[in-house]
């Protein structure tokens, strides 16, 4: 009984101790619902005053947009009014102008029908007047036109031959000094060795034994050479010598190579031969791609191709007049950059046209045409530059000098071809051209006597005084340069000088 008793205790306490807690968390939860209801109020009512403050700003800026608004619309407005009255008093000046032009154009065409009456009248009153003259002078109107065209035609020549002789002077005056200047600056600035060249090689023997080794049995060893190389070789009675001849100077080479190897190997034989000839051809070879990268550095010509490279190299064994073809090239190029520097032209393309002018000498036994033609030719292949294959073309005067480029070129060519010692030539050449010279000048009428002086460079010219007058001099010495340039070959250039000389002789007796 006292535990049922105890227990009910317990279960009383424990019911009453729930109560309690279940009435102090009900105070709790209200209180704290009171709280979040007072700040609920408390946003809703900054809420409200937030958005009355933003509804202010609203309109604020939406009255200021429109104000801006109104204003460039007011603006735009009165620029339209503006611009709409300048275009109306462009319209009225236009409608003026056109009446204006259309008075004129009236004006203008009474004027074209009133002249076109008084030209009509002019024709008929000169008919009648030819007509008249016709009758008084007994001349037809197509004689006395021939009459008075010959008389004017006669004044005209004169006339002429005296311009040209003040305009001669006047550009001789101006000109003269700049040009000796410049060419005399350029030939100081590049001075070159003169060296003689020979088209034949000879080959040294150590004694005359060796030429029997060299003709083989029945002539097979000699045989084996001329085949590999396309060189002829001759054997004569040259002591300790031996003479090879070809028109190309490459395979002279490669032949005068392969013989002094035999020679100094001492084996001949047809395969020794061809093994040598092989070796000659790579040593030549690699002497080319040198002689023509050397030619690019002392020339200072950049970027050129390969090909063009290789074809310059092959002017060393070319040779013209005795002048080395690569040398004059080397020259050439040297010359065209100081005249062009001089000139104020492009100093790097006249250098490279300079170089390059002579190409077609490396390959002309092989083509057909001029060497200009045919360098001209190679450069448009390989270098695609219009400018200098058209300088090269032009610089032998084959085609008609349209470049500054040309001119300098072919300048630079001439004074390395004519300044003394750069060319050699045999007496019976030199002869032959005098005696061209003298010929072609004694062929025009009124020339007494003739001279070439100057070794060619001069030709001096005596004419009759009575056939020939001052005038008739001028004109006589630029037919007779105009007749040189189309018909003789010449380096240089060749001065013609005319003397006609008056004589009053008289005795005192």
């Amino acid at each position: 009984m006292p535990a049922l008793i105890a227990v009910a205790a317990a279960i009383v306490g424990l019911l009453l101790g729930g109560l309690v807690v279940y009435l102090a968390k009900n105070r709790l939860a209200g209180r704290k619902l009171a709280e979040a209801e007072h700040k609920a109020q408390e946003i809703i009512t900054a809420a409200t005053a937030k958005q009355k403050e933003l509804l202010l700003e609203a309109k604020e800026d939406a009255l200021k947009t429109k104000t801006a608004i109104e204003a460039e619309y007011r603006e735009r407005r009165t620029e339209l009014q503006r611009s709409e009255r300048r275009l109306t008093q462009k319209e009225e000046n236009l409608d003026r102008k056109l009446e204006a032009l259309e008075r004129r154009e009236q004006s203008l065409t009474q004027r074209e029908k009133t002249a076109e009456s008084t030209r009509a009248q002019l024709e008929e009153l000169k008919k009648k007047q030819l007509e008249q003259l016709a009758l008084v002078s007994g001349m037809s109107t197509v004689e006395a036109k021939q009459l008075l065209l010959k008389a004017v035609e006669a004044e005209i020549g004169d006339e002429e031959a005296r311009r040209v002789r003040e305009w001669e002077v006047r550009l001789k005056e101006k000109l003269d000094d700049k040009a000796s200047e410049i060419l005399s600056q350029a030939i100081q600035r590049c001075a070159t060795n003169v060296v003689a060249e020979t088209t034949v090689s000879v080959v040294p023997l150590p004694s005359d034994e060796m030429k029997g080794r060299l003709i083989g049995r029945e002539g097979r060893n000699i045989r084996a050479l001329e085949q590999a190389t396309g060189v002829e070789m001759i054997i004569d009675d040259t002591p300790e010598a031996v003479t090879l001849s070809s028109f190309d100077p490459v395979r002279r080479e490669i032949a005068r190579i392969a013989l002094n190897k035999l020679i100094l190997d001492g084996r001949i034989h047809p395969g020794r031969i061809e093994e040598m000839v092989e070796k000659a051809k790579k040593e030549v070879e690699a002497t080319i791609r040198a002689e023509g990268e050397r030619a690019v550095y002392e020339s200072g010509v950049a970027g050129l191709h390969p090909e063009l490279i290789n074809l310059l190299g092959r002017l060393k064994y070319r040779t013209s007049y005795g002048q080395n073809v690569l040398m004059h090239s080397l020259e050439v190029a040297h010359l065209s950059s100081l005249i062009a520097a001089e000139m104020g032209a492009n100093v790097e393309r006249a250098k490279k046209a300079g170089l390059l002018h002579d190409l077609g000498k490396a390959v002309d036994h092989q083509v057909e045409g001029t060497h200009a033609q045919i360098g001209a030719d190679l450069v448009k292949q390989w270098e695609r530059s219009p400018d200098i294959s058209q300088a090269i073309a032009e610089h032998h005067g084959e085609s008609p000098t349209t470049s500054v480029l040309g001119a300098i070129v072919a300048t630079a060519d001439a004074i390395s071809g004519a300044r003394p010692g750069a060319r050699g030539e045999s007496l019976e050449q030199y002869l032959k051209r005098l005696e061209a010279l003298e010929n072609l000048a004694t062929s025009f009428a009124g020339v007494d006597k003739c001279f070439a002086i100057q070794a060619g460079r001069e030709v001096r010219v005596l004419v009759n005084p009575q056939e020939v007058d001052d005038l008739t001099a001028m004109r006589l010495a630029r037919d007779i340069a105009k007749k040189i340039e189309e018909t003789l070959t010449y380096p240089g250039q060749i001065k013609v000088n005319v003397i006609r000389e008056t004589r009053a002789t008289e005795y005192a007796k």
